[in-house]
């Protein structure tokens, strides 16, 4: 009999999936890790033995595995931008169902805990469509609640790990070389970019990930670090301003009575 609970960790190699591994077997519980690099974690593979032999369920899926890569969306190869949705889209998409599976059919009425960490890194092509259907608003909308099954993303900001230097770079694109281009800025502020001591601890961030899989009623996401905050914050702002000027427009569109006649007749 496993004791204590049974996470699945992608990713487990190196940053917050190294980091969380851990953590949870620090507090007793048991790791299935997955990686692409296995023997990064050579050291902790006796301890994962035990839970690949014996997890007769998942209580908690980590789904932290993702694919860092920057460049124009203009002059992305097909090749690059492909290989990152393979990881950060298909990926999180295949182990969030089988979770969700498991969760429902073998765990229940335990059900279980899904989170997902997008790298912050990554593009926002293969990022940014996956956030509106990874378990977040859509997936958690579909779950009955009588599954208990809960999941949540967390958005974490700058931390200080191995993703910024591991960050693949698309080939520049011309046109967007100028210095005047946010991407020429960008290109060059992240030249030998490595991690800065007022980056945020990566540690203190996994235990209070690990707090959030203990929580009974999670939220759906939640931002991590000063600079997400920051972020999220302007673009609530942002957001609110322009509903609040372009509400009006919506009043607009309320269809005429002789409309609904119509359609009666």
């Amino acid at each position: 009999m496993v004791s204590g609970r049974v996470w699945f960790i992608t990713g487990a190699s190196s940053g917050f999936g190294r980091l969380m591994t851990e953590l949870v077997l620090k507090k007793g519980d048991t790791v299935v890790a997955t990686l692409r690099t296995p023997e990064a974690i050579a050291d902790l593979s006796s301890r994962l033995r035990a839970g690949r032999a014996h997890f007769g369920r998942i209580d908690v899926v980590f789904n932290n595995a993702g694919y860092a890569l920057f460049g124009e969306a203009e002059g992305m190869p097909d090749k690059l931008a492909r290989d990152a949705m393979e990881v950060d889209f298909w990926g999180a998409a295949n182990v969030s169902r089988e979770a969700l599976r498991v969760f429902r059919e073998v765990n229940a009425p335990m059900g279980g805990f899904l989170c997902r960490y997008p790298p912050a890194v990554a593009s926002s092509a293969s990022q940014g469509c996956p956030t509106t259907v990874r378990p977040n608003t859509a997936l958690a909308g579909e779950l009955n609640p009588e599954w208990n099954i809960k999941v949540c993303l967390v958005e974490p900001g700058g931390f200080r790990t191995a993703a910024l230097s591991r960050m693949i770079q698309a080939p520049p694109h011309a046109a967007y070389m100028p210095p005047a281009s946010a991407t020429w800025r960008e290109r060059e502020r992240s030249k030998g970019i490595k991690c800065t001591p007022n980056m945020a601890d990566p540690a203190k961030a996994i235990e209070m990930m690990y707090k959030v899989s203990s929580l009974s009623d999670p939220p759906l996401q939640i931002p991590l670090g000063k600079d997400c905050l920051s972020i999220v914050r302007s673009t609530v702002t942002k957001l609110q301003q322009i509903v609040e000027t372009y509400a009006p427009w919506s009043d607009e569109l309320e269809p005429e009575g002789e409309y609904w006649e119509s359609l009666a007749n």
